[in-house]
């Protein structure tokens, strides 16, 4: 909770503004939006406080889900926010090549992510500061007693690297108040009710190396998957859902001929502030029919499993 009471999104919309203008006065500010709550707050909180001095980059790291990236951009237009699209996916699959370590991963996502950033934002005149989404639960995940749990891609190293102050106005709030704030200002449902997506994106989602194939087919999976919550009307009972991509192979049948396929992992939580997450009972018959969807009309797919694991002691990215 902000300062330990409950939050009064009003209450701290003024004082978030207030201190933003005191800040930053009539500088340029830069923020790299996600398509997430988070990122899509920080947006709307900067420019209420500084209007047309905001500028922000969408960088398309080709690891979101099917077609988000038109789809968000769109969207971001329509909210009046000044927003340039940088679609960057080759560079990102290319650092991401050979690579099998979730941590390495993470870190190469990350570093483009700073490579990509840095000309665009270097392309921008007189900005003095990077707005970020980062939450509570970001920080308290990359830096813990006992070291780093994962690393957050706002958590670290991008101020530093490109010289600019930095702008947190959620770094003390839970996902929750952050929804609380984005309704406050007027947000629209669309981004409200949108689960939680890794920074990284379907690239922690997807096991072992990164490629574009296996990002098409974890693409598909996935909008099978979350089609059907959002039909079924489960969507909206759930915290965070996604499909995984499982490098395993296994014998299945297809077609009336044996195939040696791969394994695609189904995970739905629910959970207040990200610290915990439990999983969500859903009906076997929605199961059931994603199952048969994604194995019936997803290539290199022949068997589709449900994550049954709490955190702790899973965490809720399985990388």
């Amino acid at each position: 909770m902000y300062n330990g009471e409950k939050l009064n999104p009003a209450a701290f919309i003024e004082e978030q503004v207030a201190d933003i203008r005191k800040t930053v006065g009539k500088d340029i500010v830069i923020l790299a939006l996600s398509g997430g709550v988070d990122s899509t707050v920080t947006a709307l909180l900067v420019k209420k406080a500084i209007g047309d001095n905001l500028i922000c980059i969408f960088v398309d790291h080709g690891l979101l889900r099917k077609n988000e990236f038109e789809d968000v951009l769109e969207h971001y237009k329509g909210m009046g926010l000044n927003v340039k699209g940088v679609r960057a996916a080759d560079r990102f699959f290319a650092a991401l090549k050979g690579i099998n370590d979730p941590e390495a991963k993470r870190k190469a996502i990350g570093g483009t992510f700073i490579d990509v950033f840095k000309e665009e934002a270097a392309a921008v005149k007189d900005a003095k500061w990077l707005a970020q989404g980062t939450i509570w639960p970001d920080i308290a995940e990359s830096f813990t007693g006992k070291g780093v749990i994962k690393s957050h891609h706002n958590v670290g190293g991008l101020p530093e690297q490109l010289g600019f102050g930095l702008v947190e106005p959620l770094k003390f709030l839970f996902k929750y108040e952050v929804r609380e704030v984005g309704m406050a200002l007027g947000l629209d449902s669309h981004f409200i009710g949108r689960h939680p997506f890794p920074g990284p994106g379907l690239g922690v989602r997807c096991l072992g190396e990164v490629t574009p194939e296996k990002i098409h087919t974890l693409q598909e999976a996935d909008a099978i998957w979350i089609g059907a919550l959002r039909e079924s009307g489960w969507y909206e009972k759930v915290w965070q859902a996604g499909a995984i991509f499982v490098p395993q192979k296994t014998t299945g049948v297809r077609d009336g001929v044996r195939s040696f396929d791969n394994v695609i992992a189904l995970r739905a939580v629910n959970s207040v502030d990200a610290m915990t997450a439990q999983i969500v009972h859903l009906p076997w018959e929605l199961l059931d029919k994603v199952a048969k969807q994604i194995i019936d009309t997803v290539p290199g797919i022949n068997r589709v499993v449900f994550d049954l694991s709490p955190k702790p002691g899973a965490t809720i990215e399985w990388e």
